[in-house]
């Protein structure tokens, strides 16, 4: 995240890093889009660097809603897609990190027998309290 971060100018911008993200993530980006990926983050960068729009920003995300309304996230598609990205990966990450604290709490010595299905449902049940509250009967 720190090497898109807007912060400083820029300064943490890594190319490399990103790149090697790009290739963690093989579904998003194919071997085309990581070599047009690689042209894109030089232009990205440069072009960012001398518009005073994007000098005074602090986060991510408000680089991205800046990318938006300047209509830059049409020149930089592949940047854009890292982008939106690394804005979902925190987030998907502690869900799945919920889940697996919720099976772990589920999933005790003494119910080590249950079945996958029944486990599945319970599962879904603790994990979606919120959800589960709101069903009327």
């Amino acid at each position: 995240m720190a090497a898109l971060s807007p912060c400083d100018s820029f300064s943490g911008f890594d190319k490399a890093r990103l790149l090697k993200l790009s290739e963690i993530y093989k579904n998003d980006f194919n071997d085309s889009e990581r070599v047009q990926l690689n042209k894109q983050l030089d232009i990205y960068y440069h072009s960012l660097l001398h518009d005073e729009r994007f000098f005074n920003l602090k986060e991510i995300a408000d680089l991205c809603r800046l990318l938006v309304e300047t209509r830059k996230h049409l020149s930089f598609p592949l940047v854009y897609r890292l982008l939106k990205l690394i804005l979902v990966l925190p987030v998907a990450t502690a869900t799945v990190e919920r889940c697996f604290s919720a099976m772990k709490f589920l999933k005790t010595d003494l119910r080590n027998r249950i079945g996958d299905y029944f486990m599945n449902d319970v599962l879904i049940c603790s994990v979606e309290k919120e959800a589960l509250e709101n069903v009327k009967t």
